[in-house]
């Protein structure tokens, strides 16, 4: 039997707060909870690995849905929905016209390696290891000026482009970027279209880290790194104005507000 269940009345079953990383129930945000041995997490058709002590964590979108479920499987074959409200929220939007049609749609001879370079980029963003230390929450990746937030949207002579999915730091050329968690270098290439000198790395449940526009890379792919080790430089690499480090966080392919990591 199907039983639904808000998720303040379920603490009997897990809790929405493990005492490290906790819940922001909001776009761009997660859930993080824990069950019981044996139990199964089910949620958009993925079964969600779930830690040795019961923990897992699920991931929304910029623009998911306010109401959100999960389904938990028992190891005594109940089959219980749980319900979650995620709070709305705002981003900022701005509107510029005039702009030159070259900066708002690449060349038909850059396309393919954009197609190419962004399967590749998503392939690394799909493992699904074992590894649960970001369960700790993140640290900062690099010191500077906060000069672009997750959300925030251009629209280039009325055309919507895609919106910003990380937090901007500002800072000289050469200024280093550390790993924000625990994790497996997945990705380091030095000249990606848009992101240039880019490294993504693996924390494990399908968390990834990514940092872009590096000047320079110092770990390499398949590379363990631990928290707080330097792993590139701040750079102007790719498609960019200035330099500046461009720090985002995934869920598989969802992407997720990473200053709602660092707690």
């Amino acid at each position: 039997m199907l039983t639904l269940l808000m998720v303040f009345c379920s603490l009997q079953v897990f809790a929405s707060d493990t005492g490290r990383l906790s819940s922001r129930l909001k776009p761009g945000g997660f859930y993080v909870g824990v069950v019981k041995s044996g139990t199964e997490v089910h949620y958009k058709g993925r079964q969600v690995r779930v830690s040795d002590d019961g923990q897992f964590i699920i991931g929304f979108g910029r623009d998911a849905e306010l109401q959100q479920s999960f389904k938990l499987l028992h190891n005594d074959g109940r089959s219980e929905k749980v319900s979650l409200a995620l709070k709305s929220r705002e981003y900022d939007i701005q509107h510029i016209d005039g702009v030159a049609r070259k900066y708002v749609q690449p060349a038909p001879d850059v396309l393919h390696r954009i197609r190419t370079e962004a399967k590749r980029v998503g392939q690394s963003r799909q493992f699904d290891t074992p590894a649960d230390d970001f369960f700790s929450g993140f640290t900062q990746p690099a010191r500077g000026r906060i000069t672009g937030i997750y959300g925030s949207q251009r629209y280039f002579n009325g055309e919507p482009r895609r919106p910003h999915y990380g937090i901007d730091f500002a800072a000289p050329t050469g200024h280093p970027v550390v790993s924000a968690a625990d994790g497996i270098v997945r990705l380091a290439h030095e000249d990606l279209y848009f992101s240039g000198g880019t490294i993504i790395i693996d924390h494990g449940f399908g968390i990834s880290s990514s940092y872009l526009h590096l000047s320079a890379i110092d770990v390499k792919e398949g590379e363990t790194v631990e928290r707080g080790q330097l792993i590139g430089k701040i750079g102007a690499t790719g498609r960019v104005t200035g330099p500046h480090l461009d720090w985002r966080i995934n869920w598989f392919d969802v992407r997720l507000d990473p200053a709602l990591m660092m707690q």
